[in-house]
């Protein structure tokens, strides 16, 4: 098979969340243990750091692994769902995955994986940790998929645990509360294993603090902990960042602890080229000068709040175009009331089944005295957009991963 041939049949007989939402998801870990176990479980053969949370445990992950990249770590990196291209799911030192391998692990169990019918995030999870081992790395960043006590990769025993946040996402799986949420989420707490909490919360704290006794593990609230981040030069720039900058530096704090040779100066070189040593991208990123064109891929109202609070910023200077789509299954009304009304609209479908349609996003969005127009593709808006839009103008492309990677394969081929 060739790369596409591989990535294609993974999509077909394992069916991926990212595309068809709730008959793609299996909870539970037996299909896990049993793929793993298969593979001769690769997952014991490095030290991981597990880092689940509603919002920002994509960009926590990156922060720990640019820091542990800069102390001279071999450092996996493992998070979902990509933008651009698969192979950004799995990373070493920020390289992506060999194509090679990806097809030559499809090939060599395939037989295996369909025996036991994986989930596409399992069949990942489980080339991932296999990679891992076979290109020895010395550690490991591992991000939740989905919740925490039932996901896939709640499968791997970490050295440090961490939760972000806590907020109201998926909760047709996690639970309508945020303390059913924050149950599922301490899911990922182990036995004496070091638990770092990001944001705290007088509903979920209690929930944190339980769970960690059961389990003597020493737990720290990084929002209760001295301002460690402030004066770190970061590449990440959005107003929200400050909180997963903080999470991420009381995390540091805790591996130091653990033995990790991490000194200052790696610090320092971690959060100042994270994006260029992890190759994250989509966190209100810079894609475009004149007109400034910013992409970020905030997707549900928790993640939303710090996105609209910088637009309306933005719009105290310059006039703003808005290309906006979600998928169906988000918490579309209470994100768009948050978004601000003097912007000019371009509603999209995002490259999902799951997506809500244009039309139906505009309908929706005139509710909450948005006004703009509905578009067949992300081409014809951003075209539009760009005819439009002056030099000293702005426009924000996101309310989906889908859309921000449209937007940056858009700008891969053309010239904006």
């Amino acid at each position: 098979m060739t790369y596409d041939e591989t990535i294609q049949y993974l999509y077909a007989s394992t069916p991926a969340f990212h595309l068809i939402g709730s008959d793609a998801y299996k909870p539970g870990l037996d299909n896990a243990r049993k793929l793993l176990q298969a593979l001769g479980n690769p997952h014991q053969s490095f030290r991981s750091i597990h880092v689940a949370g509603t919002n920002g445990k994509g960009s926590t992950s990156h922060l720990l692994a640019a820091v542990m990249q800069s102390a001279g770590l071999r450092t996996g990196l493992y998070t979902s769902p990509h933008l651009v291209d698969f192979g950004e799911r799995i990373r070493i030192d920020g390289e992506k995955i060999e194509q090679t391998y990806v097809t030559h692990f499809v090939e060599e169990h395939h037989t295996l994986l369909e025996q036991i019918r994986p989930s596409f995030f399992e069949t990942v999870m489980a080339m991932a940790f296999c990679y891992f081992r076979d290109r020895a790395v010395d550690i490991a960043v591992i991000e939740v998929g989905l919740g925490g006590r039932l996901d896939a990769t709640n499968i791997i025993t970490p050295i440090l645990s961490v939760i972000t946040n806590i907020g109201m996402d998926h909760t047709e799986y996690l639970g309508n509360t945020i303390e059913a949420i924050a149950t599922e989420k301490a899911g990922i707490i182990k036995p004496h294993v070091p638990v770092v909490i990001g944001e705290t919360d007088e509903r979920t704290t209690p929930i944190f603090r339980s769970k960690a006794q059961q389990n003597e593990a020493p737990i720290v609230f990084a929002d209760r902990q001295p301002d460690y981040s402030s004066s770190l030069t970061c590449e990440l720039h959005g107003e929200y960042q400050q909180h997963n900058k903080q999470t991420a530096r009381v995390a540091i704090e805790q591996l130091r602890q653990s033995g990790l040779p991490i000194q200052d100066r790696h610090i320092r070189q971690g959060f100042e080229q994270v994006c260029r040593l992890t190759k994250l991208q989509g966190r209100w990123q810079q894609i475009h000068d004149d007109p400034l064109i910013i992409c970020d891929t905030g997707h549900n109202s928790h993640g939303i709040r710090h996105v609209a609070h910088q637009l309306q910023q933005l719009m105290e200077h310059r006039k703003l175009f808005i290309i906006f789509g979600m998928v169906a299954d988000k918490d579309i009304d209470d994100v768009l009331q948050l978004m601000p009304q003097q912007a000019l609209y371009h509603f999209v479908a995002p490259d999902s089944h799951r997506a809500l349609p244009a039309e139906e996003m505009l309908r929706r969005a005139q509710n909450h005295g948005l006004h703009g127009q509905a578009f067949e593709s992300f081409a014809e808006a951003i075209e539009k957009v760009l005819a439009e839009a002056r030099p000293t103008d702005a426009i924000f492309i996101g309310g989906s991963n889908y859309l921000v990677g449209t937007a940056l394969k858009y700008k891969a081929t053309h010239n904006i």
